[in-house]
């Protein structure tokens, strides 16, 4: 059976909750966190809180359907940490999480929620969402799931979905570009974030020095356009930490930058009025609040210069 982790580091080896202390549980993958995710997290902090007791997040790395479908590469909507950033802002005292291996995706139900509910967090109340599956084959619903915790001495909660919004109907919109819809079920701007890296520095010499943003695999990056948003410097250990914590509106261009050929795809942030900073290396977060334009060829760079600079002032008045 997979080990349990605290949020930092994510994935790091644990023994869940310690002595007699019993604990609220939510289980979910939690990916993007949204709306419905934080109807699942709020009914079992207030659990947690009624209770005296700690309220514990169960959540899953990698993604699940990376393991049990072959070929699946499932678009993520937030990194590990970020997950775990997001769980712990709405009260959440811990965040374990399970490391999805094979062996895990076959553990049935009932050893599911022996080893992992009842023997290592001791879970007084499990709170999941009204569709909530699993053990193998996805085979325990929530009514399995009441059956055991009648055994083990758990009581179940669960929470009723929101219509029109899950991690898959956010990945299709990104997909389309269609960020303010993405942001309208996340309940905030979706995010990209990466390490800073060289790339060709064509927006300096146009006037608009841009941070070429390398995200990680599997990132559920927005379709090829350019977008207003913000960027945001975020300090993770073992990177250089400049400019904590400052978030600039920034014009966001996604895509191979058809004017200049032969450009892998890219993601690529110019703060607004800021062409002093230095990133290199640095760890950022790109935040999209609306899509501008698909991407153009343009027939010269005057033109392009010209359209650069409609988007900065469409962003500027988006973002203001």
């Amino acid at each position: 059976m997979a080990g349990l982790g605290r949020s930092d580091p994510p994935r790091a080896n644990g023994a869940g909750v310690q002595g007699s202390e019993r604990s609220v549980v939510a289980i979910g993958v939690f990916d993007g966190v949204h709306l419905g995710h934080q109807r699942v997290i709020e009914r079992a902090v207030a659990a947690a809180r009624e209770r005296g007791a700690r309220c514990v997040a169960v959540t899953f790395e990698p993604h699940p359907d990376d393991v049990v479908v072959p070929g699946s590469r499932t678009p993520r909507l937030t990194t590990p940490r970020r997950r775990a950033e997001l769980l712990t802002a709405l009260g959440v005292d811990e965040v374990c999480v399970l490391d999805f291996t094979l062996e895990l995706s076959r553990t049935s139900a009932g050893d599911f929620a022996e080893s992992v509910l009842a023997d290592r967090l001791r879970a007084a109340t499990v709170v999941v969402g009204e569709d909530f599956t699993f053990g193998h084959r996805a085979a325990g619903d929530t009514d399995a799931l009441r059956a055991l915790g009648d055994k083990h001495d758990f009581t179940v909660e669960t929470v009723p979905l929101l219509a029109a919004v899950s991690s898959g109907g956010i990945r299709e919109r990104l997909a389309a570009g269609d960020v303010e819809g993405a942001g309208a079920a996340l309940g905030r701007p979706h995010r990209v974030e990466g390490v800073v890296v060289r790339g060709y520095q064509r927006g300096r010499q146009l006037g608009f020095p841009t941070a070429n943003v390398e995200t990680p695999p599997n990132t559920a990056i927005p379709a090829d356009g350019v977008y207003a948003g913000w960027l945001e410097c975020v300090p993770v250990a073992n990177l250089p930490v400049v400019y904590a914590g400052e978030r600039w509106p920034a014009a966001i261009s996604v895509g191979t930058n058809p004017t200049f050929e032969g450009v892998p795809r890219t993601v690529e942030a110019y703060a607004l009025d800021r062409d002093d900073l230095e990133l290199y290396g640095v760890h950022v977060a790109v935040e999209f609040a609306a899509r501008l334009r698909g991407n153009t060829r343009f027939d010269s760079i005057e033109a392009l210069i010209e359209q650069i600079n409609d988007d900065v002032a469409e962003t500027r008045r988006l973002t203001s």
